[in-house]
Order: structure tokens, then sequence, then C-alpha cells
């Protein structure tokens, strides 16, 4: 990592909550959150837009945000996020094979045409030059409503800035999902 974590007990009593919970539900303090935490106020803002996200209520499933969330890491070369976002995906779904199969997405007949269609939207949010066509966009519509659309765009929005904040630093995996993970770099 290029920036280190403070010690705990530099970090404020609300953190070092957040932190010791974090920890017996996976095991470990996750080192993005410490990162975070080194301006507490940011890190609070994030905490409350990703509780936001994967909220039980949400209108989109929590395994598709899982999927969505990995492909976005993938897409930014973020080992992390792809550990994390696999871990949780396992969790929602009991299952590797539509993680395992990302690469390969549009030739694997696993994905239903809703993920396909996802998954292409995922593409263009990631890449410098966005240009979501009428068409996408109709192909879209036909798979989910105006506010899961504007709730999918958030939540990849929101994955993509987080990938390149751990990527940026280099924040590694660490270890929450034992699969192997590639990267797009080629």
């Amino acid at each position: 990592m290029h920036i280190q974590a403070k010690q705990m007990n530099q970090y404020p009593w609300y953190l070092r909550i957040f932190y010791s919970r974090q920890k017996r539900k996976l095991g470990q303090v996750l080192n993005p959150g410490l990162l975070w935490g080194r301006m507490p106020r940011l890190e609070v803002l994030f905490l409350l837009f990703w509780g936001f996200l994967d909220r039980k209520r949400s209108p989109i499933d929590p395994a598709l945000r899982a999927l969505v969330q990995v492909y976005v890491a993938k897409l930014n070369w973020c080992q992390f996020c792809i550990d994390l976002n696999s871990h949780n995906f396992f969790q929602r779904s009991h299952s590797m094979e539509k993680i395992e199969a990302l690469d390969h997405w549009r030739e694997s007949l696993i994905y239903s045409e809703r993920e396909v269609t996802l998954l292409e939207y995922v593409e263009i949010l990631c890449s410098p030059r966005i240009k979501v066509t009428p068409e996408l966009m109709a192909a879209l519509k036909a798979h989910f409503d105006d506010d899961q659309i504007v709730e999918l765009t958030a939540l990849i929005a929101f994955q993509n800035m987080s990938a390149k904040f751990n990527a940026g630093l280099d924040i590694p995996s660490q270890g929450l999902c034992q699969i192997e993970t590639s990267d797009k770099r080629g």
C-alpha cells in the first residue's frame, strides 16, 4: 500500500466502533476503511452512501448488485474490490460460476439477457468516454424501471470511485474470497 493506516487509537471513537463490528463480521478490519478513516468525515460520507446502496430494501437484487461491483472492480484492476465483492456475491448467491465467467461474459450462456444488458452498461460507464446509446437505454428499460436504473447508475459510479481509490493507493486483496482473480490489463 502506498499510504499506511494510522494506529487504531488515532481514529475517532465512532470509527473504532465501526472497525470493531467489521472485525467481528469479517474477521479483520478492511484496509480501505482505515485509509478513508484518515479523513473521518469523508469516511462517514462514504459509509452513508454505501449503506444506502447496500440496504436490504433496495429494489435491486443483492447478488446482482455484487455481480455489478465485481465487474466494475475488474475493469479498474482493483484486487481488493474483486476479493470483497466476490465474497459478497458468494454470500448472496452461493455460487461463483458467474464471477468466474466475467472475463468472457459476452460469449457465456450463463448470464440472463438482463445481466448481459447490465454488464454492457457497466462497461460503458467505466470507460473513459461515456456514451449510453438510446438502444442500450431502451434495453435497460426493458429490464429495469427508471428508479432502478438511477440506483444501478449510482452503484456503478460509487464502485468505480471506490475501485479507483483502492487501485490508486495499491490496496491489496485481504483474502476474503479464495478464488482466482484475473485482471483486465491483458
